[in-house]
């Protein structure tokens, strides 16, 4: 227990138990009155007969009482806590997570994870020290920031605690996965700078931030960026973890679908499913295509496993070394019309935690064979990597005569366009001009590209992302190049690297609203992967990626992650622009110039619905006389849907062990019931007393 003005509660007991117990020694003078007899007057007869000014001090209940609300509201004075878990002089930073994975319905009472957190912050908020009416202790001071991809500060420093309640109560789940990294980074931002005060007077130092604060994590652990977060020295951090370390939930993880390259009408769709009960499960899989249930699948999902033995009482490994079970499903259809296609699993009679990865949606282009431009002075392999495949159009052009057929506007008839060891000039661009490229043995400048250092050493390809679309399936670890190119670009840039050798990037994935391109950043005739099977699958494949999505900006275009920020380009004149989300609120938005919109962070899971007034693309559909441009938000994240709450959270310098909210584990003041007590025995008193005077 701890006390924040004991001097005060001293110095007051020092005077006013001294004088209570004084009231009960003084004698009382009386006036004289004469009466007949003093028969029924022997007490007062007894006080007469002392001359002194005290009398002895006798038993008295009231004097008792009083001695009793005297010492509570003493105590009270000074302000006594129990002590928890809350630090005091520091200034306290709320991070309270959002994420999917706290919607899940696992807590008591079948509350979520997010409504337990909230209230546990709340109690947190009541627990802090406010301002004192007695003493100068100032108010704790408290920030309150909401986090899931994205952090967000909802209410900065301040010690009222009705605005903190407010900020906390405010906050709604999403189904964007998390990442505290940023949270840590917007919060110590947000830190007030520190004054150092010396001998010519306070100096305030701008970027040297409050030495410590108390950072309070209300999340169930499930962090994968936890590692990465570096905390002060004298930080504390305190985690309070919210649901079960054996929560069961099962999910879909991935779903995506690829038409075959000689029969576009042949779709195969793929779903991945996953489980992370510790018992085999058996459930079932829609379907579902504009609305229409198309195939019903019932599918068994293996139990969660662990390598790692039980412990002696029997207690079972920790959730972060279990791993889900998992499954695919594979359905095969002949459609040349796209749509908008969903998933639904259907978990059965078993427990499932979280319900907004039970869904997914996706949108698919119709099928088609693309028109494909080959810009190149003369390549052997690549023309007839070209020519070998199923292509709608493809026409030669040399640079000279692409950039006068780009002139004439001729060039945006082609899905997708294959730059041979050249890019266009710049001109006034700083950047390629907008469209799907496939560039071989050159890279596109900054900021959109990456900056060409020259000629590199000779080298291997030693890995590449095998989930890629223009990579899937292929065998590269044989590609040996005989001049590689240094690279190099910021860590803000469009570029990702997909492939790598071992003298550094080898293959690139630039994404912009207006622009999409695959990039080898090595001449493939500088190399024997020509000579390979896996030179024209990837030809194949990257062309697919970059030319099938209608609204040419690839595959992935219509398909946004929660968490993450919608852009596209509208027809040129759009009016009216706005979105309905997936609750049919409609937000309006602001075209640019060039019809790029943007909407986000994405909050929810679902299909949502851009529309407009004026031209529209003839992959947009037309509702009420708008045109309308449907985008599918999925979760589909195996970490956040692996749902069982983590005992430890490690960080880049500490593992900070979890808090059981069950438990008591902030400050409870203790001077409210004891003024309470106080009260209660002032009436007590006061009842005594009544009685005693009627008697």
């Amino acid at each position: 227990m701890t006390w924040l003005t004991p001097l005060v509660a001293a110095v007051a007991a020092a005077i006013a138990v001294p004088s209570l117990i004084i009231l009960y020694f003084l004698k009382l003078r009386r006036r004289e009155v004469e009466v007949s007899t003093t028969l029924l007057w022997k007490k007062a007869v007894q006080d007469l007969q002392a001359n002194a000014p005290f009398q002895r001090l006798r038993r008295n209940i009231l004097l008792l009482l009083q001695l009793l609300v005297l010492a509570a509201a003493l105590v009270a004075v000074g302000q006594p806590e129990l002590e928890g878990q809350t630090p005091r002089g520091l200034q306290h930073v709320i991070l309270i997570d959002r994420s999917a994975s706290m919607s899940s319905l696992d807590g008591e009472g079948g509350v979520s994870r997010l409504d337990a957190a909230k209230r546990e912050a709340v109690r947190l908020v009541d627990s802090l020290r406010g301002e004192s009416l007695i003493g100068s202790d100032r108010a704790d001071e408290a920030m309150v920031i909401a986090f899931d991809q994205t952090a967000e500060v909802r209410q900065q420093f301040t010690g009222d605690k009705g605005a903190l309640r407010a900020a906390i109560n405010a906050i709604e789940p999403t189904a964007a996965p998390s990442s505290l990294d940023e949270a840590v980074r917007l919060a110590r931002a947000h830190l007030p700078d520190q004054t150092l005060v010396e001998e010519t007077g306070a100096v305030t130092v701008e970027g040297l931030k409050t030495r410590g604060v108390a950072i309070h994590l209300f999340s169930d652990g499930r962090l994968p960026d936890a590692q990465r977060v570096l905390t002060g020295v004298e930080d504390k951090v305190r985690f309070t973890r919210f649901g079960t370390p054996d929560a069961a939930n099962v999910a879909v993880i991935a779903f995506r679908a690829e038409r075959t390259y000689d029969n576009p009408t042949e779709l195969t769709v793929f779903i991945g499913l996953q489980s992370t009960d510790r018992v085999e499960r058996r459930a079932e899989l829609e379907l579902v295509i504009d609305g229409v249930v198309e195939r019903i699948r019932p599918v068994t999902l293996p139990p969660a496993t662990t390598d790692a033995p039980t412990l002696e009482d029997g207690t079972p490994p920790p959730p972060d070394l279990w791993r889900p079970g998992t499954a695919s499903v594979v359905f095969r259809l002949e459609r040349a019309e796209g749509g908008l296609f969903a998933v639904r699993l259907l978990p059965g009679d078993g427990a499932d935690v979280l319900e907004v990865d039970n869904r997914a949606w996706l949108v698919v282009p119709p099928a088609r064979q693309l028109s494909v431009a080959l810009v190149t002075e003369g390549s052997l392999f690549l023309v007839s990597a070209l020519q070998g495949l199923p292509l709608a159009k493809l026409v030669e052009y040399t640079p000279d005569e692409y950039l006068a057929a780009s002139r004439r506007g001729e060039t945006g008839a082609y899905d997708a366009v294959v730059l041979d060891a050249w890019l266009p000039p710049p001109g006034d661009r700083p950047t390629m001009p907008p469209g799907r490229y496939l560039v071989l043995g050159a890279v596109p400048p900054p900021p959109l590209g990456a900056g060409d250092l020259g000629p590199g050493e000779p080298g291997v390809l030693i890995d590449w992302r095998r989930d890629h679309p223009a990579l899937r399936g292929l065998v590269l670890d044989n590609v040996v190049i005989s001049t590689t190119r240094n690279v190099e670009f910021g860590p803000e840039s469009a570029v990702t690297v997909i492939a790598e050798s071992d003298r550094g990037p080898a293959i690139l994935d630039i994404a912009s609203a207006d622009l999409r391109a695959v990039v080898v950043t090595f001449n493939p005739a500088d190399s024997y992967w020509p000579f390979y099977v896996s030179f024209p699958v990837f030809i194949a494949q990257a062309l697919n990626y970059l030319g099938q999505d209608p609204s040419h900006l690839g595959l992935d275009a219509r398909s946004v992650r929660p968490g993450s920020v919608l852009t596209d380009r509208l027809p040129q004149g759009a009016g009216g622009v706005a979105i309905r989300l997936p609750d049919r609120t409609e937000v309006s938005l602001t075209p640019a110039a060039d019809g790029r919109i943007v909407y986000g962070p994405v909050r929810q899971a679902g299909v949502h619905e851009v529309t407009w007034s004026g031209e529209r693309t003839p992959a947009d559909l037309e509702a009420g006389g708008r045109a309308l441009r449907p985008f599918a938000a999925s979760l589909l994240d195996p970490e956040e849907s692996d749902v069982g709450a983590a005992s430890t959270l490690s960080l880049a310098g500490d593992d900070v062990a979890a808090l059981d909210p069950s438990r008591s584990n902030v400050n409870r003041r203790l001077w409210p019931w004891l003024l309470l007590a106080a009260l209660g025995v002032m009436m007590l008193e006061w009842f005594v007393y009544n009685r005693k005077v009627q008697i």
